[in-house]
């Protein structure tokens, strides 16, 4: 089971050992905008600053993808990720995907 502590953007955990690789893991969200959440988040335009709608609907959509990650890592018998990263890509207008990606690996404490 891969803990979201044991997820990092490097490529080591401090303390443990890469025992085994498993490759890389992902989790794949696409994500449409509503006809509502785009009108509210044109209103928020207006007044400027934090677009909360739209923050909060990106923030959403990575979570998801993040869990996707951990879940597809997991099923491999992984116990952490490293060089886990995020990108997305509009798919065509209002439709984006979200891919959170990277190595699962089985770790093990290093001998004191």
């Amino acid at each position: 089971m891969v803990l979201p502590e044991n997820v990092t953007t490097a490529f080591d955990l401090p303390g443990v050992r890469i025992r085994r690789n498993f490759g890389v893991v992902r989790g794949i969200v696409v994500r449409s905008r509503s006809i509502f959440g785009t009108f509210g988040a044109k209103l928020q335009t207006i007044v400027g600053g934090n677009i909360s709608l739209f923050s909060n609907l990106c923030d959403q959509t990575r979570n998801q993808a993040f869990d996707l990650m951990i879940e597809h890592a997991g099923k491999l018998g992984a116990n952490a990720v490293i060089g886990a990263r995020y990108d997305a890509t509009e798919i065509m207008p209002g439709v984006t995907e979200v891919l959170a990606y990277g190595t699962a690996v089985e770790v093990e404490p290093l001998p004191r």
